[in-house]
């Protein structure tokens, strides 16, 4: 792990120090994209059949999981994983049903009564990765807030397993919000799928999910596409940046860095601590745990653009992390809610030494879709409000057109729009 001394870099050196890993071939991956997505709207289910077999080696008849392997999965799935599973969309459902938007109307002047709507968006399409390894959690993320939102029909790809099956997990997790299309499909093709639509894949508004940078780059796509659909964000590799002070245990700031840096080679684990005993520690605490996981390889290989950064004072910390916007952010400091007011650009954060962010990924009750790459400066996590449209309306009485219309000629015509100035004055039987 590359060690800094945040002082001691000028402007260049710390933007060089927060990049983002995996930054090159760019325009490759986008130009496949675009080859995937000129094959599915050509082609339909032969292309979808066609890119399976080369990128999933799997030869698929037909896409859509049936009934009977939705049995299967619940057969398949542990007693103790389902109910896990069951506790941890419990937790979901709790939080999103709390941040809900409600519908409003108010009286913005005698005789004008403005308000807001929510209605569902009709039909949503699921992304959910199985690369290396499944994520059921996922589906619980997306699929809750859908069917809190009652969208009309949710569609769900996840990627085929060698068999040619879906993972019983990920199938199982869709069963318990309410999903009933699933369709074994994975990467760029997926969304292709959802986005233009086939004769087996119905054509969605708004696709929600993360995934690897070929998905990513699928999304913005789609969403750049003439009448393509909306997305959720921009959600790539996965990322998290702790800030630690000198009473973090080094053991904890370890598996913290370690938790993400096993999701892929190209995700990315920064640590920013103003002790450099805690830095130390943390490295070779690191190196330690490292060599026990199971994915030694791909957290190793992620480590290659990890960051430990000795800062000054732990407000340096605190803006160098909101220059970088982390997808995951870890307060292991003393006295955490003290320092949540200085936090202005993340996706999620999780306070004080008993907060891990593998709780964050399945069961505390957030959700783990997360803008990544920086786009948390502007942008928020999955809820139900992602899978919602707010409509306003209005009603006016005569005497609010009255109260209210000069105001309207008045800025129309400053626009040079008489017509608008017109639609006002003819209703008030005044002719300019």
């Amino acid at each position: 792990m590359k060690r800094v001394d945040w002082n001691a870099l000028d402007d260049a050196a710390r933007a060089a120090c927060l990049a983002r890993p995996g930054g090159g071939g760019q325009a490759d991956i986008e130009a496949a994209v675009r080859r995937v997505f000129e094959q599915v709207r050509a082609d339909g289910d032969s292309a979808l059949r066609a890119l399976t077999r080369r990128f999933d080696g799997v030869e698929l008849g037909a896409f859509e999981v049936t009934a009977d392997e939705f049995a299967s999965a619940e057969d398949a799935v542990t007693p103790a994983l389902r109910a896990a599973m069951v506790e941890a969309r419990g937790r979901l459902l709790a939080w999103h049903r709390a941040g809900m938007a409600a519908p409003f109307e108010l009286e913005t002047a005698p005789g004008v009564s403005c308000g807001r709507m929510l209605r569902p968006i009709r039909r949503v399409g699921l992304y959910v990765p199985a690369g290396s390894a499944p994520l059921p959690s996922t589906a619980l993320m997306l699929g809750v807030p859908a069917q809190l939102a009652g969208c009309e029909e949710v569609v769900l790809c996840t990627p085929p397993r060698a068999d040619g099956s879906a993972d019983p997990a990920v199938l199982v997790a869709a069963r318990l919000c309410g999903i009933t299309r699933v369709f074994k499909l994975g990467g760029a093709q997926a969304v292709a799928a959802m986005a233009v639509g086939t004769a087996s894949v119905p054509r969605c508004d708004k696709l929600f999910g993360p995934g690897n940078r070929y998905v990513t780059a699928a999304k913005q796509f789609a969403a750049m596409m003439a009448g393509g659909p909306a997305i959720d964000m921009p959600a790539g590799p996965s990322e998290v940046l702790v800030i630690a002070d000198a009473g973090a245990p080094p053991v904890h700031v370890a598996a913290d860095l370690l938790s993400q840096a096993e999701h892929g080679p190209d995700s990315q684990v920064i640590l920013a601590t103003d002790s450099a005993a805690l830095a130390e520690a943390v490295a070779a605490e690191v190196a330690r745990q490292v060599a026990e996981l199971p994915r030694e390889a791909i957290a190793t290989a992620a480590l290659e653009h990890a960051r430990l950064i000795v800062v000054g004072q732990l407000a340096d910390a605190f803006e160098l992390s909101n220059d970088y916007a982390p997808e995951h952010l870890i307060l292991a400091v003393r006295e955490p809610r003290r320092w949540l007011d200085a936090v202005q650009s993340a996706g999620s954060v999780f306070l004080g030494d008993y907060a891990p962010e593998g709780l964050g990924d399945y069961c505390s009750g957030t959700n783990h879709v997360l803008p990544t790459n920086g786009a948390a400066r502007a942008w928020s996590g999955v809820g139900v409000q992602s899978f919602q449209k707010a409509i306003s309306f209005q009603e006016v009485s005569r005497a609010g057109l009255a109260a209210i219309g000069p105001c309207a000629v008045e800025m129309a015509r400053a626009e040079g729009l008489e017509a608008h100035a017109q639609s006002v004055l003819r209703r008030l039987e005044v002719r300019a």
